[in-house]
């Protein structure tokens, strides 16, 4: 038994020293590569710093496309989804809510046509993209309240719309606060 004594520390120390020193050295300077610097990349404006392209963020004003809903209140720390099934009445009154408060924000808009993302939060609850469908069922409201013609809003939302990747892999989307960004320079 004390032959595998010796032999088990030091596979022990190598392994402590591999995991838990050179793999995250590695994966920092890896990051450091990437947009932002591992940093996360912010969106500014005016140089000042509005958000994160790749964090949610809570848009409640009319005037604005809203993002989609968050079981964590878009706070980046606690990201989570609701672990509620579509058969949990809790879930389904939550859902329920939050339809009838688009309908009454988006009159004129029918029930079956309010795309699922904008009554269900995403799976991490900091989801920063809506589907074009998703915008495009918001420009009616939009357009009203800040007096500018529907289709330069669409076609606002076509020129922010990213591509799936090689057109193949995932879906199209619209990130949300670039959108309204771009939005808030339509005159």
């Amino acid at each position: 038994m004390k032959k595998y004594i010796w032999p088990s520390l030091k596979l022990t120390l190598v392994f402590i020293i591999v995991c838990s020193v050179l793999y995250p050295l590695l994966i920092a300077g890896i990051a450091k590569l990437a947009p932002g610097g591992g940093k996360g990349q912010t969106v500014s404006v005016d140089g000042k710093v509005v958000g994160y392209a790749n964090i949610g963020q809570k848009f409640t004003d009319d005037k604005y496309f809203w993002s989609r809903p968050s079981a964590v209140d878009y706070n980046a720390a606690g990201s989570a989804g609701s672990n509620k099934g579509p058969s949990n009445p809790g879930y389904l009154k939550i859902v329920q809510e939050r339809m009838d408060s688009f309908l009454v924000h988006n009159p004129g808009i029918k029930k079956e046509a309010i795309p699922a993302e904008l009554v269900t939060a995403s799976g991490s609850g900091l989801d920063p993209d809506l589907s074009p469908a998703g915008a495009k069922v918001q420009v009616k409201r939009i357009a009203e309240i800040r007096k500018i013609d529907e289709a330069k809003i669409i076609s606002l939302i076509d020129k922010q719309t990213e591509k799936p990747l090689l057109g193949i892999f995932g879906p199209a989307k619209v990130n949300v606060l670039k959108l309204n960004i771009e939005l808030d320079k339509l005159k």
